[in-house]
């Protein structure tokens, strides 16, 4: 590896030595319930470097992690900083809860397309994008050759659409995995092919819906072509169920992250490609990070950015990317990494590849209310209670309201 080249948030930032060394504790909330080394290793140097600085890092699950913050918030106890789900962090904007993020220009430069989408409201950007995941398409190649076809991509909807329609009609399983249930991953998931057909929903300069459009009317036709190839009752399903019926055996294909290889049964023969592309669009994928906020209010908001950016150097990015198996938030070649982890290994690629035609988590100040939009939505077209193009009105309307 040639020498790294080390991302910072800036010459305002590297300024920690002026920092008065009286006692300061920051306090880190840390959803997810662990606490990973990559993390730990950079708070101790961290630390080391501040005389009378010491940080709580609280991990919290996540069912109450993201609540815990925006309520200690919002009663004058903020935490000086949390690692959490991007999604909340206009909710956090607009009331004020937060600082926007210290990124530097170089940091700027090195994310791959689209991340900084992911933390953006209106031009600012309110977070340090801190671990990232895109999707791909699994197949099992079993059940493919069982229906006596040969287990290649398909590369368009259509190519999608046949294959799944084989398997279904000549094997004992469903041809493709459906996610409908009232979930996240309803929503995630239907991005995914809405993504791949050039749709849009919120313009991260603008802020403007655009949810209500063609792109999203034959996505939302294609879903509901797709039901007729898919398990039974799609709205009792979430997206990490799917996995144990395609471990089972019992549907042909599926979307998920590139962790789901090491999930999988050893003995599926399989193949892992990039989502098919609409009529209108390319091979993409939801982008989905979470990322660091600095709160407002702790009194050492400088410490708490300066943290932050080290937390979100090429170093300290490498070692969680690699620890946890995540899609690489930057582009390592541009930082002086000579062999990253993804270069040249054919199933990283897969999910690097749709990283330019991905589209962001959206960001609205009520994520519960959003994930109600795509829910009402998919659901309609999986019960077949409307019809696409009244479907996709109502939900360009609720989510005018959600904004």
């Amino acid at each position: 590896m040639k020498s790294i080249k080390l991302l910072t948030v800036g010459a305002a930032m590297l300024a920690g030595s002026a920092i008065s060394a009286q006692a300061t504790e920051l306090h880190f909330i840390m959803c997810g319930g662990e606490i990973r080394q990559a993390d730990q290793t950079v708070v101790d140097a961290f630390v080391a470097k501040h005389d009378g600085v010491s940080v709580n890092i609280e991990a919290v699950p996540w069912g109450t992690c993201q609540d815990k913050s925006l309520t200690l918030a919002a009663a004058g106890d903020p935490p000086s900083i949390a690692y959490m789900g991007s999604r909340t962090l206009r909710q956090l904007a607009n009331n004020g809860l937060i600082v926007s993020a210290q990124i530097s220009d170089d940091v700027i430069g090195a994310y791959q397309p689209g991340i900084l989408n992911t933390v953006t409201v209106k031009g600012t950007h309110w977070g340090y994008p801190r671990a990232f995941s895109t999707k791909a398409l699994f197949i099992n190649c079993g059940l493919v050759e069982e229906a006596g076809e040969q287990c290649v991509a398909p590369h368009t909807w259509t190519g999608m659409y046949n294959l799944a329609k084989a398997i279904n009609d000549n094997t004992e399983a469903a041809g493709v995995g459906l996610a409908a249930k009232d979930f996240d991953n309803t929503m995630h998931q239907f991005l995914n092919y809405l993504y791949s057909n050039g749709g849009v929903v919120i313009d991260t300069e603008t802020g403007e819906n655009m949810l209500d459009s063609d792109a999203t009317r034959e996505t939302l036709a294609f879903f509901g072509k797709l039901v007729d190839v898919a398990q039974d009752g799609p709205t009792a399903w979430e997206r990490s169920q799917l996995k144990d019926l395609y471990n089972d055996g019992k549907i042909g294909m599926y979307i998920d992250g590139p962790w789901g290889r090491g999930q999988h049964n050893a003995g599926i023969k399989e193949i892992t490609v990039p989502i098919p592309a609409g009529p209108n669009g390319d091979n993409g994928t939801i982008l989905i990070t979470d990322s660091i906020a600095v709160f407002k209010g702790s009194g050492h908001e400088d410490l708490a950015h300066e943290l932050a950016g080290m937390l979100t150097t090429g170093e300290s990015q490498y070692a969680l990317d690699t620890e946890w198996g995540l899609t690489p938030i930057f582009d390592y070649e541009k930082l002086g990494f000579d062999n990253p982890y993804y270069k040249g290994d054919a199933y990283w690629q897969v999910f690097v590849n749709g990283i330019g035609a991905g589209g962001p988590e959206p960001l609205v100040e009520d994520f519960k209310s959003l994930q109600a939009v795509f829910t009402n939505m998919i659901q309609g077209i999986v019960l077949k209670d409307d019809t696409v193009d009244n479907l996709v009105t109502i939900a360009g309307e609720e989510l005018d309201e959600a904004l």
